[in-house]
């Protein structure tokens, strides 16, 4: 650990669950980088991710983005190319985008196709999904309304979903943000996950929430339900 993230822990109790308004001015308190850090919140569930009925994934619209602009690549053809063009996207193409990503083009942070491009895109399925890139429709990346796609990605849409230890990692805005607009997308990424809660999950859900900047210390937060 680094002396500015040591010095940074001596200003909190990192035991204590702090309101969320304190804990996103410790975050910002504590991000001590020449750069903007990002905020990112961890949630843990009470859920069995190896369990098919307790899987908690979906995306949301931040209220006030993430503060990064995000990439995107749509794979499409004819007038749903020309629409994904006008709706910002950064690249647009077919056969030709497959052949850059098999000759290790990775440029891009999000993937958006029509369904009817799935069976052209699954040939670098195999290159996609372990970088987290593949196009799902349970994520809105594969839909015939490739304009809105591409516009919610730019506005700042963040897709959630549990990892093997059952706990959530999303970005939420950066430093730079303030306590008002990181409480906000707090807030609505909270309501978004306990509205996606299984009905198979049984006992405490939400077991704990910690809020942190790309290189300072962890802050709980205490969530009232």
């Amino acid at each position: 650990m680094g002396k500015k993230y040591i010095e940074s822990v001596k200003t909190y109790d990192p035991a204590k669950s702090y309101e969320v308004n304190e804990a996103m001015g410790l975050v910002i308190d504590t991000a001590k980088a020449k750069f903007d850090e990002s905020v990112e919140m961890h949630i843990r569930l009470g859920v069995d991710p190896r369990q098919a009925d307790q899987q908690v994934r979906g995306v949301l619209v931040l209220p006030n983005g993430t503060g990064k602009t995000k990439k995107v690549l749509v794979i499409a053809k004819g007038a749903k190319a020309d629409q994904a063009v006008a709706a910002g996207a950064d690249f647009v193409g077919a056969e030709e985008m497959i052949a850059k990503i098999q000759g290790g083009w990775f440029d891009f942070d999000v993937v958006v196709t029509t369904p009817d491009m799935m069976g052209l895109v699954g040939r670098i399925g195999k290159l996609l999904g372990p970088k987290g890139l593949m196009p799902n429709p349970k994520s809105g990346t594969v839909t015939m309304d490739v304009e809105k796609a591409v516009r919610e990605v730019k506005a700042g849409k963040v897709e959630y979903r549990l990892d093997k230890a059952a706990i959530i990692h999303v970005a939420i805005g950066k430093k730079s943000f303030g306590v008002e607009k990181l409480v906000e997308n707090f807030t609505a990424l909270m309501d978004a996950v306990i509205k996606a809660k299984p009905a198979a999950a049984k006992g405490q859900y939400i077991k704990s929430v910690v809020v942190a900047s790309t290189m300072g210390p962890g802050v709980k937060v205490a969530v009232r339900l």
